[in-house]
């Protein structure tokens, strides 16, 4: 291994390392709905979720060949405590470093602001090693959301971009405009702080959809961009490209470890006329909680996905309640009250009334 290269796996740990205080924990999966095509975005993934993104870009040539040109880049990472997630994204056809035509970038990232946690804005740090350039590259992004518009910025740093023997520094902006809960529209540019004349802005617009009753999303985006790393994200090639991206956010604990429901513990102890339950990373925050005759159970859902309050036998369902929706009842008569989610039939609670 050469000199550049362990000293970039240093600095590459010594990033991670000032990057791992200890914050509360997030528990959100990665949306397209959350960032435009060619921003990395402000999320990590939850504890114990393995989150995986399919980002497939394509290009066609002149006639008469019309040859179609596929580059494809796959992110694995993993959600940890504090919010920190770790992965890698691998890229095929890439166009980065010409010697290496298989680009590897890996990766680290913390969540130490979000909004969702009383933040004014959300804020993430991702530190990485690229394989291809033998380069630490790292970038700062802030996002905010305003009413249905969610803007985005980052700035970053790659010690030797596209292995060129210098360091670059780029900066990239998007937006992203809701249009309903499971569709938006999205559009960014990025550039080289000191650009030449033969290397284009980069940019990229997405139709952003959110796939109804699932923790799926799917991109249908426009860029000029190559491999979806920080260094394919931060210049422009020289061809319009089409393409699409798709995330599967998979909670591991429902694969491996415990075969039987975990027992909930004590039901939790709950005074006043009203109580709230969480809905969120697909479950229901308080599985068994304990209440008076005549309190009010205030469910609310702050997952992108639609979820019911339904009880097991029949006799009350909420209906779908959207991200960001509630839905209340009053239990008048004791009894033990078991309920699930009708998309999600894993979530599943119990309210005690005495």
């Amino acid at each position: 291994m050469s000199f550049r290269a362990r000293s970039a796996g240093r600095s590459c740990l010594l990033l991670a390392a000032i990057a791992a205080p200890g914050i509360a924990s997030r528990t959100q999966a990665q949306s397209v709905l959350d960032r435009p095509p060619n921003l990395g975005g402000t999320w990590v993934a939850a504890p114990g979720v393995l989150q995986f993104n399919f980002l497939h870009r394509f290009s066609s040539s002149d006639p008469p060949a019309r040859k179609v040109s596929n580059v494809p880049t796959f992110l694995l990472a993993v959600g940890l405590p504090a919010n920190v997630m770790v992965g890698a994204r691998y890229a095929t056809s890439s166009q980065i470093v010409p010697s290496f035509p298989n680009e590897w970038e890996f990766f680290g990232r913390i969540n130490p602001i979000a909004e969702a946690r009383g933040g004014a804005f959300d804020v993430a740090l991702h530190a990485g090693y690229n394989h291809a350039a033998e380069s630490v590259d790292g970038e700062l992004s802030a996002s905010r959301s305003v009413s249905r518009l969610r803007l985005l910025g980052s700035a970053r740093f790659m010690s030797n971009a596209f292995d060129a023997d210098e360091s670059r520094f780029a900066v990239a902006g998007g937006a992203v405009l809701t249009l309903t809960p499971n569709l938006a529209l999205a559009a960014d540019v990025a550039t080289l702080l000191d650009a030449d004349s033969s290397e284009e802005a980069a940019w990229g617009v997405g139709l952003q959809i959110h796939i109804p009753y699932t923790p799926h999303s799917l991109s249908l985006q426009v860029t000029n961009t190559n491999s979806g790393t920080i260094q394919g994200t931060s210049v422009g090639v020289n061809d319009t490209r089409f393409g699409f991206e798709f995330t599967i956010p998979l909670t591991l604990s429902r694969y491996i470890g415990r075969r039987t429901p975990a027992d909930p513990g004590p039901a939790v102890q709950a005074t006043g006329d009203t109580v709230r339950i969480i809905m969120q990373n697909l479950a229901y925050a308080s599985p068994r909680i304990e209440i008076a005759r005549g309190t009010t159970v205030i469910w609310e859902n702050r997952d992108a996905v639609p979820h019911t309050v339904t009880s097991d036998n029949g006799r009350w369902d909420s209906g779908l309640i959207d991200g960001g929706r509630s839905w209340a009842r009053t239990f008048g008569e004791s009894g033990s009250f078991s309920y699930h989610c009708t998309p999600h039939p894993f979530m599943q609670a119990t309210v005690i009334v005495r």
